[in-house]
């Protein structure tokens, strides 16, 4: 690919009359979706250049349209194709692959963004994104405990305290008091100052990562719609993804970072510090020091106070653009947890003479106390959603409105499953076959019960499903004997595309999966911490009495909890690292990322880094520029995820613009999936709102289509967006046209499909300035083939420029499939 001169357009808009192209420059801007591609095949496979960007994200032209607004008298019959390309910005470079272990904190931002629609309940909005912070907070709380957990109780206080296990660890022997003679770093205190250096390292780097990929994507600052707006325009009303400051969330960002950052330094004093504050307190213990330990304790509850106040004080603004940090807050807060740090790190390195080590460090009450904080909010959560729900119902809506109380449940138990296994892969790696260790926490181990019967429960509604489904495929048989009635049946292929279809409808069960598993995660989750509680009170004895039934089951629970969790982190390790080495893996990862971080990071900021931030401004920047620049007209093409992207930055542009701007969609999720997981933000009124402030849109779907479906907008909205469901295959069997088996296309190639060409034709007739333009005026004329929702709104349509030579538009005896329609190659997966 080379380096294209800048056409007209990318720079600052000039006066039209005077040196942009006539108006009628029709421009094609591509967006992929998932998985990515090349801006080669984005242009039919034609030599590229980049027109405008950098090796992260960029728009690409064909070569010879390089300078199309140069010779515009040769793109009046047809459009200039540009292509913009965004996969590099999730999935390049092996090391991304690393960001899976911040899977719970993308999890949990999802649940931010999950918010039922609601009217008139502002204060309810607040408190909703104000309890899904506090459990942002909670887990990484967790995290960094499970960090102190496995390096300062279980390597530095256990392992190292006891002679047999620091004997099988040489790495351990200068800690342990009989291995080193009683080395400098032997005493209790001084191994624990040692060991925090590492989860404090962890905190550390967290907050390095979350800085950096903060300035390397979602730096970017949107278009400033004070200046560039215009006399006439206004907000929707409808989503805040047309607001300003939506896609640029950089003091919030700035402000949980500081908070976070603080937590969890925090965390890592406390388990420094307080096992030494525990020890000066009791009878015998120096004196001298139980004053420094009343102050480290009082400089820890102050320090969380502040953090939690921090996390609580101000959520997103959205109707401005956040230009100044609260330099003040984001520096000072880390600087003073970092010095309770070292307070903590020197206090518990003094000299304590006949302290040692026994038993294990009271994580239990830390562990005990985050799951029933985390339990609250979600329940709490759960509360709010549903009255927000009930201010403005939406059937569709998963879950009734339920789903981000439900994500954020799960955000908070993989966040357990994570902390366990580590905890309980390590104990077992130091303690080997002995029993030198008391392991970890009770909590942890009671938790890890939990797995079995979450994993029996899964099982039991994946195999529901896959009846469900198997009955489904056996009806659709008929179905598709009845598409395809007078052609020669061939029992297979139609088993096969039945089958498509019934898979494909799975997707449309993720709510009931997430409801089902986050409800029995809460409530067995609930029961382990009643059962951790209870065994820390029941003397040893009194176990005896226990049915022996009932405490066999506990006790092989745990056991196979505990290899369940071992073995799953191992899985998790194993990919990750695959994915460092192996290319294609690394794109599996990267359509994970394309899903999971579309949204900014409003409750968590250690989550994998938003690239909708860099690509909405983008998208926006290109559109308004070029049709500011030429006022040409403009269809933006977005397929799969490049559908959401397109839809974000079409909200962006001011009302001038957007209704010089048509969208094309094509397995698209916006309201399969966005629609109905996050219905605040691509509810009906949202899309129903898009519908109106652009000239024209059109959607594409398959029934084969795990991912795209239909808009479903309300229908007092004019004219259709969705066409009927595309053929899938495009042929049952062979004809003159496909003389070989047609594939079952699914979710891909929905430019092969002749009606692709055929909408895009519509769309940019509909856009020219010679061709009146009826906008919700009343319902569509239905097409002279019958079909009820086709692109043929009126019968009196002139021929345009843009169609082929000979071509009559709306002639009822073309064929939709009919010989001379180009094909052309795929987006993108």
């Amino acid at each position: 690919m080379e380096e294209a001169r800048r056409p007209a357009g990318t720079g600052a808009p000039e006066d039209p009359a005077a040196t942009g192209p006539p108006a009628d420059t029709a421009l094609e801007l591509l967006v992929h979706g998932v998985g990515g591609t090349t801006p080669d095949e984005m242009l039919d496979g034609s030599r590229t250049v980049r027109v405008t960007g950098d090796d992260v994200a960029a728009v690409f032209r064909r070569a010879e349209d390089a300078d199309a607004e140069e010779r515009p008298e040769e793109y009046r019959g047809r459009p200039v194709p540009e292509a913009y390309v965004w996969c590099n910005l999730t999935s390049g470079d092996g090391t991304r692959a690393l960001w899976l272990l911040l899977l719970p904190f993308m999890v949990v931002n999802l649940a931010h963004w999950m918010r039922p629609g609601a009217r008139r309940r502002p204060r309810a909005v607040r408190l909703y994104g104000l309890l899904v912070r506090l459990a942002g907070l909670t887990l990484t709380v967790l995290l960094v405990a499970a960090a102190c957990e496995v390096a300062v109780d279980l390597a530095a206080w256990q392992c190292a305290g006891t002679p047999a296990c620091a004997e099988r660890h040489t790495w351990l022997g200068f800690l342990s008091p009989t291995v080193s003679d009683g080395g400098w770093w032997s005493p209790p205190g001084r191994r624990l100052a040692l060991a925090a250096l590492v989860p404090a390292a962890l905190t550390g780097l967290l907050w390095y990562l979350s800085l950096r990929t903060w300035r390397a994507y979602e730096s970017q600052r949107p278009m400033d719609r004070e200046s560039a707006s215009t006399p006439d325009e206004d907000d929707d009303g409808h989503t805040a993804l047309g607001r300003p400051g939506f896609w640029y969330g950089r003091r919030l960002v700035a402000r949980l970072r500081a908070a976070h950052t603080t937590a969890g330094l925090l965390t890592v004093a406390a388990a420094a510090g307080l096992p030494a504050a525990r020890f000066d307190r009791l009878p015998g213990g120096p004196p001298a020091l139980e004053p420094l330990g009343r102050l480290l304790e009082a400089a820890l509850v102050a320090g969380a106070l502040a953090a939690v106040g921090v996390v609580c004080r101000r959520g997103r603004s959205e109707n401005r653009l956040d230009r100044e940090l609260d330099e003040h807050l984001v520096r000072r807060l880390p600087l003073a947890a970092l010095a309770v740090l070292g307070l903590a790190l020197v206090y518990a390195g003094w000299s304590r003479p006949g302290w040692t080590s026994s038993g294990r460090l009271p994580g239990d009450a830390v562990f005990g106390a985050l799951a029933l904080v985390q339990g609250l909010i979600v329940i709490a959560l759960g509360v709010v959603a549903h009255l927000l729900y009930r201010s403005l119902p939406d059937p569709r809506a998963a879950i009734r409105g339920l789903g981000g109380p439900a994500v954020a449940m799960l955000a908070c138990a993989l966040g357990g499953v994570m902390t366990g296994g580590v905890a309980q892969r390590v104990a077992d790696w130091l303690d080997g076959t002995g029993t030198f260790l008391h392991g970890p926490p009770t909590v942890l181990t009671w938790q890890a019960s939990v797995i079995p019967p979450l994993l029996v429960v899964v099982a039991l509604l994946c195999a529901l499903l896959a009846r469900h489904t198997w009955r489904l495929a056996r009806a659709e048989r008929t179905t598709v004997e009845r598409d395809h009635a007078g052609e020669r049946g061939d029992a297979a292929r139609t088993r096969r595309i039945a089958t498509a279809r019934a898979m494909a409808t799975l997707t449309d069960c993720a709510p009931l999966v997430v409801a089902v598993t986050s409800v029995a995660t809460l409530l067995l989750g609930a029961g382990a911490l009643v059962g951790a509680f209870t065994t820390d009170r029941v003397p040893a004895d009194a176990a005896s009495g226990t049915p022996a039934l009932v405490h066999g089951a506990a006790q092989t629970a745990q056991a196979l909890g505990s290899w369940l969790i071992g073995l799953g982190f191992l899985l998790f390790v194993t990919w990750g690292r695959r994915a460092y080495k192996d290319a294609s893996a690394r794109r599996t990862i990267g359509i994970l990322w394309d899903v999971g971080t579309f949204w900014p990071r409003a409750a968590h900021p250690f989550a994998p880094p938003c690239y909708a931030e860099r690509a909405v401004p983008d998208l926006t920047w290109r559109m308004a520029t070029w049709t500011r620049a030429t006022g040409g007209r403009l269809v933006l093409s977005g397929h799969s995820q490049g559908s959401v992207l397109a839809a974000a930055a079409a909200w962006q542009l001011t009302p001038a613009a957007r209704r010089r701007v048509a969208l094309l969609t094509y397995g698209s999720p916006l309201e399969r999936l966005y629609g109905r997981w996050f219905p605040a933000h691509f509810g009906p009124h949202a899309l129903g709102s898009l519908h109106r402030e652009i000239d024209r849109w059109r959607n594409l779907y398959r029934r084969t289509d795990p991912i795209g479906g239909p808009v479903r907008l309300p229908g007092d909205h004019g004219p259709g967006v969705d066409r009927a469901p595309l053929k899938d295959p495009l042929t049952y069997g062979r004809t003159e046209l496909h003389p070989l088996p047609a594939p079952i296309l699914g979710h891909s190639d929905y430019q092969a499909d002749p009606a692709f060409a055929e909408e895009r034709r519509w769309l940019f007739a509909r856009l020219s300035p010679g061709v009146p333009s009826p906008r919700h005026t009343g319902r569509p004329r239905p097409a002279p083939d019958g079909r009820p929702d086709t692109p043929y709104e009126t019968t009196d349509t002139p021929a345009t420029p843009y169609d082929p030579p000979g071509t009559r538009r709306n002639a009822p005896d073309t064929p939709r499939d009919a010989p001379g329609v180009p094909l052309r190659k795929p987006e993108g997966a």
